[in-house]
């Protein structure tokens, strides 16, 4: 059975959206300039730029006397409860379904938060499986992560399993560089913006979820890159459990992609996690 992989934030979800509107209500509840939106969402980077760092920077351009820890629960808080998940999306998802495809969330980020956002928008019995970065102790662009999406979803990561799999997503540097070092066949959500990356491509390019997967349904037979074409020049990408994932400890990359595997045989019985059925922290 194919399996198509998706990230979640500003592909699945429209998480910027989300976050400026969580914006506007931080800035209105302080009687704070509303014109300082756009500040707001230029610091805040797509939501790759570490929290603590967004709302360090916020307390001393307003003075507040708020602690960090409270504007980050607010935020936490704010910006969850303007996820939403689009109808056209959920539609997008229900036809891949449909046309038997296995489907399986990989994001990178905290573990808390994402799940929250997989179960206020409902998109837990949408999917076979999920993986997140802080509980797998792994993170996109590694391989490990999408092995590990694959195991959750049902299909052992063995054989020529990247052959029937694709990735879509909006971020270069994680979900598009991640397929292709993977094997992976991706398409790339360019919301607008042109290609910049000249060591690796995206399969494909769509401007939103349902053109995507109108186009993975259409063109599965596209061939998969070769990831040992790959090896060595996707420069600062190729990021190992052990470089880029919290709580290693510096250990190597052949001890922590090890771990990892025990994780993925650990991970494939009961789904605590992962799964459609797991339960949502």
């Amino acid at each position: 059975m194919p399996l198509l992989l998706l990230d979640l934030d500003n592909t699945l979800l429209p998480r910027d959206a989300a976050f400026r509107a969580w914006a506007q209500d931080f800035l209105t509840e302080r009687a704070l300039p509303p014109g300082d939106v756009d500040w707001l969402v230029t610091i805040d980077g797509g939501g790759y730029v570490p929290r603590s760092t967004v709302l360090s920077a916020a307390r001393r351009r307003y003075g507040l006397d708020e602690s960090l820890d409270r504007l980050l629960t607010h935020y936490r808080h704010g910006i969850n409860s303007y996820i939403h998940c689009p109808a056209r999306n959920i539609d997008a998802l229900r036809a891949a379904r449909a046309a038997g495809w296995t489907l399986g969330i990989v994001s990178n980020g905290s573990t808390g938060p994402q799940l929250e956002k997989i179960r206020r928008t409902g998109l837990g019995p949408m999917v076979d499986g999920w993986v997140i970065s802080e509980e797998a102790d792994c993170v996109k662009p590694d391989p490990l992560i999408f092995e590990i999406a694959a195991q959750r979803c049902g299909i052992a990561p063995t054989g020529d399993w990247a052959t029937h799999t694709w990735m879509i997503g909006d971020h270069a540097p994680a979900d598009i560089a991640g397929a292709a070092l993977t094997g992976l066949r991706s398409v790339w959500l360019h919301h607008g913006r042109p290609w910049a990356e000249p060591a690796y491509r995206p399969t494909l390019k769509a401007a939103g979820l349902p053109e995507a997967v109108g186009q993975v349904l259409a063109d599965r037979d596209v061939p998969a890159p070769r990831p040992e074409a790959l090896a060595g020049i996707v420069g600062g990408v190729a990021v190992s459990c052990a470089a880029a994932a919290p709580g290693t400890g510096g250990v190597g990359a052949p001890r922590a992609r090890e771990r990892g595997r025990a994780g993925i045989r650990a991970a494939a019985a009961p789904m605590v996690i992962g799964g459609p059925g797991a339960s949502v922290a």
